[in-house]
């Protein structure tokens, strides 16, 4: 069983996504945290695999916990699970080690998704050996395989994540200025990942129409995407 420390200051989410985890089949919740000090603690008090951390916590942040974690030679893997979207934090999270990065709200679904690429990733670690570059490879996209599209050069998995939240989340059709204003990101980035997302079925595009001038494009998420 892969042990997971959840961690989120708010106890009501953090007992929500630790009955989550604990619906997806080979996870087990090893224990709940609600601040920094006491994810700490309890990494070095018990076995963890995997940390699921929250990014705002009372004390510290998750990006400090993070840095604490390596600099005492944990080597605890780490999924963010979090509200906080701008980009410099996302960024900060890969450089840090983070393995992956979910933005709230986000469903059952979407967090088994994250776990079950996580422990594909996991049990192909621990049989240990050499790896070829295609092994290699796999290892390095496994967590963003599913549910992701095949991203042309130049284009970041993190930054499709974020645009894919933002839409997932929006109660209507957004445009791309007030999508790259919630991804914390600039508008000419979010139209090119728009039109990346839009050619592989996974955004649908709307016009809306004033009273003069061009259209106004609206991109809303493809649902069952």
């Amino acid at each position: 069983m892969i042990q997971v420390l959840v961690v989120d200051d708010d106890i009501r989410v953090a007992r929500i996504n630790a009955a989550y985890v604990s619906k997806v089949p080979g996870f087990r919740v090893a224990a709940q945290a609600h601040s920094a000090a006491e994810a700490l603690a309890a990494v070095e008090s018990q076995h963890v695999d995997l940390v699921l951390l929250d990014h705002y916590m009372p004390d510290r942040n998750g990006l400090t916990v993070v840095r604490e974690l390596r600099r005492l030679g944990h080597r605890t893997d780490v999924i963010m699970v979090t509200a906080a979207r701008d980009v410099a934090t996302v960024q900060e999270a890969m450089r840090h080690g983070a393995l992956q990065y979910l933005v709230k709200p986000f469903t059952y679904a979407g967090l088994r998704t994250k776990l079950e690429a996580y422990a594909a990733l996991h049990h192909t670690l621990e049989g240990g050996g050499e790896a070829e570059q295609g092994d290699v490879d796999r290892l390095f996209g496994a967590l963003w395989a599913a549910g992701e599209p095949d991203l042309p050069k130049g284009h970041s998995p993190t930054t499709a994540e974020l645009v894919r939240q933002v839409l997932k989340g929006a109660e209507g059709p957004l445009s791309a200025q007030e999508i790259a204003e919630s991804a914390g990101m600039s508008r000419q980035t979010a139209q090119r990942y728009l039109k990346l997302l839009e050619r592989t079925g996974r955004v649908r595009l709307t016009l809306r129409y004033g009273e003069t001038g061009r259209p106004e494009h609206r991109y809303t998420w493809a649902s069952g995407s």
